[in-house]
């Protein structure tokens, strides 16, 4: 068990730095609500639209009709949710805000695989529906509805993406990829929609005899489309050259650890906030077009970003080589690890991470005023894991907030703390943590656990803040 105290050394040379400004709050605003309100609305139509078109008839005929409508059913229920995915994975703005990029990354992860499982309901249930009236048997009326069938063909290519897809997210596959490998195969996911949409033109019933229904899909096809086309591409494209960001230098700052100092036109204008992140690009050759999420490292600048990397893979260990004056395009910022989550201002702040998840939290206590009691524990190894030491100790001594740092090796039994520990120790490192805001940033089986220690030690589940990065 290791506890160090320090005392902290004089403080660098200041540097220049925007004017401080009072965190945005983050509100319940009726658009959030509304998202949420529109994805249940979503599926009640498409089984109205069902219903209209004689779907509880059907299913009182004979074993083909109950079969084929039911058929219809799922495969309706199945491409709503594709295209809600595909909004929730837009990086619309207002959702953003309203729940975060992790939270609407679980919700189309649940989505995703849900949707999955209903589209091979549909293809089963469906196929055995024809073939009930048919007299040529299974294989022969599978081969003529792919063969025969408007659409059809580019309907199984469409559903050999999506299965390339799910099958590299199931947490044994991703535990094996790249985080670039797994990108890029995700991608295709959007191909999977859009050689899907074919066969709901030519061969769905809803498309072919309802104008209603066509009003609806073809309403809910161009919003996720233009949802995605605006906010993944053009927006990320013109804040870019609005703010042409290039990198400065790149300083080490620990074992495979590096931060890379960005500057840019205008970056006052940019709602960045401490304690967010960036999806950069680096513009260094190959690669380039992988894109990875970034923490900054310090609170934003007039002129300069700061974005800590850690050596996880492809992308990321290509940042100790970048030189000074690669441009970089960049999507964000996003997240909600901000000081504008906190409902009162005045209330005590407990900063909790681990690894490389310190980086927010520092760009955190570089933001806090002097007068807000801050208690900061930083989770490692060892001292040569430690980062940012002389700035976490700089910064502490000028906004008079405590640090502790917790070293050691990890415990076996999913503790946060380092091996003999006493599980109540954050209400003695942390005596105001129960009256505190909560920030964890960590692994996500680690922050899981720091988050549920301070909920232990009496923090309000509605006041302890995490952002996950697992992918």
């Amino acid at each position: 068990m290791t506890l160090t105290a320090t005392t902290p050394p004089a403080p660098p040379p200041a540097r220049a730095r925007r004017a401080p400004r009072p965190p945005r709050p983050t509100r319940r605003a009726w658009h959030g609500d509304a998202v949420g309100t529109m994805t249940v609305a979503s599926l009640v139509v498409v089984v109205a639209l069902w219903l209209h078109d004689r779907g509880v008839q059907d299913l009182t005929g004979s074993t083909g009709t109950l079969l084929t409508s039911s058929g219809r059913l799922l495969g309706l229920l199945a491409s709503d949710l594709l295209l809600v995915q595909c909004l929730l994975m837009a990086r619309i703005p207002w959702a953003e805000r309203r729940w975060g990029q992790d939270t609407l990354a679980r919700w189309h992860r649940v989505l995703g695989f849900t949707s999955f499982w209903t589209m091979a309901a549909h293809v089963v249930v469906i196929t055995l529906g024809y073939d009930a009236t048919s007299p040529k048997g299974l294989v022969a009326e599978t081969w003529d509805l792919v063969w025969d069938y408007p659409g059809m063909l580019l309907a199984v290519a469409a559903t050999a993406c999506l299965v390339m897809v799910v099958v590299t997210s199931v947490r044994a596959a991703r535990r094996r990829l790249r985080y670039e490998s797994w990108h890029l195969l995700h991608l295709y996911a959007y191909l999977g929609v859009g050689l899907a949409l074919p066969h709901q033109v030519w061969t769905g019933t809803d498309f072919i005899s309802s104008p209603l229904a066509r009003s609806y899909w073809w309403t809910l096809w161009g919003a996720a489309a233009v949802a995605t086309l605006v906010f993944r591409v053009a927006l990320p494209l013109g804040l870019s050259w609005r703010h042409r960001l290039e990198v400065v230098r790149v300083v080490p700052e620990g074992p495979r650890v590096v931060s890379v100092h960005l500057k840019g036109r205008r970056l006052d204008k940019l709602a960045v906030e401490a304690g967010q992140f960036l999806v950069l690009r680096f513009l260094d050759g190959e690669g380039w077009t992988r894109a990875n999420p970034y923490s900054l490292s310090a609170s934003p600048h007039p002129s300069l970003l700061r974005v800590t990397i850690a050596d996880a893979g492809d992308g990321s260990a290509r940042a100790r080589h970048l030189r000074p004056g690669t441009r970089v395009l960049f999507e964000g910022p996003y997240g909600r690890l901000t000081l504008g989550v906190r409902d009162d201002h005045r209330r005590p702040v407990v900063l909790l991470g681990a690894g490389v998840g310190i980086t927010p939290l520092r760009a955190l206590l570089e933001e806090l005023p002097p007068e807000v009691p801050a208690t900061l524990l930083v989770r490692a190894r060892d001292e040569d894991e430690v980062l940012f030491r002389r700035e976490l100790e700089t910064l502490a001594m000028q906004r008079k907030a405590t640090v502790h740092y917790l070293l050691g090796p990890r415990a076996g039994d999913g503790s946060w703390l380092p091996r003999g520990w006493d599980p109540s120790a954050l209400r003695r490192l942390a005596p105001h943590v129960a009256a505190a805001d909560v920030f964890v940033c960590g692994p996500t089986a680690w922050a899981d656990a720091a988050a549920a220690a301070a909920e232990r030690a009496g923090t309000p589940v509605s006041r302890v803040h995490q952002e996950r990065f697992s992918w």
